[in-house]
């Protein structure tokens, strides 16, 4: 009687709250939406800890493992942080050396070009007498008279005062830099102070949930929170794999058709390969749009290179690299881009695929045991009835 009294306590409780829920939701929406903008800096801090406590945990296997030498030991944490920080910020400034140039160019090319590929493409129309009866006579006139090279400086300019009456005054601009450097900084010092005593902290949490909850109910959250790090920590390792193998070869293959820009764009699809299945074509967009500038006839080509390249990297590379790691199928990758990407964006894209192979993981090892376990209660039943 005791049990269902307590039962039936539970289930109230738990259905005023939700009604509480319900009909306080814009003041609680609210107040989440306030608590995660002031711990922006915290959550910030987070995800720079866990992607580089991956790289200072792979120098520190390689940084001297079996010394006994207690300097070394203190400094094996303090050098490897800064191996790992060194990394990203190298690989950033590669980044940027790399593309931010080129499509520079590109575009100046392009604004550079438009009046004379308009020119081009009025002269064609003419000579066309097909075309010329499908376009209307007031539009052909309209381009024709159209100074471009004005009409392009003119829409700078007003994009621009657009731009600036949008901000408003310099002052909110600089004010926007400024609160974004402090949280970035603030989140990166955050970072350093977890990941310098992140065993400590380890501790400190284990011992709040043995105390404080009951011991199954601990062993489940560790057992949600190991596999959610795992998938994590596969799918993390295994898309910056795949995005030095996909732009290695797409720069290889550039260069060996002899594709204008075959650096920077085969380094651009590689760092948006970083977004599951989208970010590829993404990038491959922006490649052909620089081409187009240099060779309508390579743009077509490269976008049939690309689509070649897409069939080994989707059939043969992903597979290997990421998709066994995380272990999930195919069609459940699709479903969780698909809707993490309309429900939060490009973030939406990237957690998507870990939280679904975390789920996936824990479902699949629970029917596993419940399988288990009722196949045993009939083999069970088959030899007492055998008796």
């Amino acid at each position: 009687m005791n049990v269902r009294w307590k039962s039936l306590l539970r289930i109230g409780l738990t259905s005023f709250l939700l009604y509480l829920a319900i009909y306080y939701w814009p003041i609680l929406s609210g107040f989440v939406t306030r608590f995660i903008h002031a711990a922006k800096a915290l959550i910030i801090g987070g995800i720079f800890a866990y992607i580089l406590n991956i790289l200072m945990s792979i120098y520190e296997k390689f940084y001297f493992p079996k010394s006994k030498n207690p300097y070394v030991q203190k400094s094996r944490r303090g050098v490897c942080l800064f191996a790992a920080i060194l990394t990203v910020a190298l690989v950033i400034f590669i980044l940027i050396r790399l593309i931010v140039p080129q499509l520079y160019d590109a575009l100046a090319i392009i604004i550079s070009e438009i009046p004379e590929t308009i020119e081009k493409i009025l002269s064609f129309i003419q000579n066309n007498e097909g075309l010329a009866k499908v376009v209307p006579e007031n539009v052909e006139k309209m381009l024709a008279s159209t100074d471009w090279k004005e009409f392009l400086s003119s829409t700078a300019d007003m994009f621009f005062s657009g731009v600036g009456g949008a901000l408003n005054s310099v002052f909110d601009l600089a004010k926007t830099i400024l609160s974004g450097s402090v949280t970035f900084l603030l989140g990166l010092i955050l970072a350093l102070y977890i990941l310098s005593d992140k065993e400590r902290f380890a501790h400190q949490f284990h011992r709040l949930m043995d105390y404080y909850l009951p011991k199954s109910y601990a062993q489940k959250i560790r057992k949600v929170l190991t596999t959610m790090d795992k998938c994590f920590h596969a799918f993390i390792t295994g898309q910056l794999l795949e995005a030095v193998i996909l732009g290695s070869l797409c720069i290889g293959g550039m260069l060996i058709f002899r594709f204008p820009y075959a650096t920077m764009i085969g380094t651009l699809i590689g760092f948006m390969n970083l977004i599951p299945v989208a970010g590829s074509f993404i990038g491959a967009a922006v490649g052909a749009f620089m081409i187009l500038t240099v060779s309508p006839m390579k743009a077509l080509l490269f976008l049939v290179f690309i689509l070649v390249l897409q069939q080994i990297e989707s059939n043969l590379i992903y597979p290997k690299v990421v998709g066994d790691s995380i272990g999930l199928p195919g069609l459940w990758v699709l479903a969780a881009i698909t809707i993490g990407g309309g429900l939060f964006g490009v973030l939406g894209m990237l957690v998507s695929v870990p939280l679904t192979a975390t789920v996936y993981r824990l479902l699949k090892e629970d029917l596993h045991k419940k399988e288990a376990l009722a196949l045993n209660n009939e083999i069970r039943e088959e030899d007492r009835w055998k008796i």
